[in-house]
């Protein structure tokens, strides 16, 4: 898993409106990249909307967001239009990002072992630099543990 230190991989995928974004555009600002497991779950959803219900505070504080899953275009596209994002999710079909962040991992639940993303949230400086990572991502406070740092 990417950690504290290490630079903003190079990627490219596709948002919600199968537009590409490229890490080299994210450079410049703060940037919040979350990872989550799959859209419109109920736990997935609570985090999204968190952070679109408080991105104006994230905004001031300097932070550009980046939501990034598996899912497919259409799934995001449905995703961000019926709550309203005000920033871009990532439909990373082929696993390419999420590889190149380290969040593919063994995941257990109800005693089934199963690979799959690891929700996580990882903030960059201006300079593509890793300054923290958040692993124990709270959804319903997903934006507050963001400002803390």
């Amino acid at each position: 898993m990417l950690k504290v230190g290490d630079k903003l991989p190079e990627f490219e995928g596709f948002n919600q409106d199968g537009e590409t974004v490229t890490s080299s555009q994210l450079i410049g600002k703060k940037l919040v990249v979350f990872f989550y497991p799959q859209a419109s779950t109920p736990t997935c959803t609570v985090e999204a909307c968190n952070l679109g219900d408080n991105y104006s505070m994230l905004e001031k504080a300097g932070f550009q967001l980046l939501g990034v899953s598996g899912d497919t275009i259409k799934k995001q596209k449905n995703f961000h239009s019926k709550f309203a994002f005000p920033y871009d999710l990532i439909a990373d079909e082929n696993r390419d990002i999420i590889e190149k962040f380290g969040v593919w991992k063994e995941k257990k639940t109800f005693g089934k072992t199963y690979m799959g993303i690891v929700r996580t949230t990882f903030i960059f400086d201006e300079n593509g630099i890793c300054t923290r990572v958040i692993e124990k991502v709270t959804s319903k406070t997903a934006a507050d543990q963001i400002l803390e740092g």
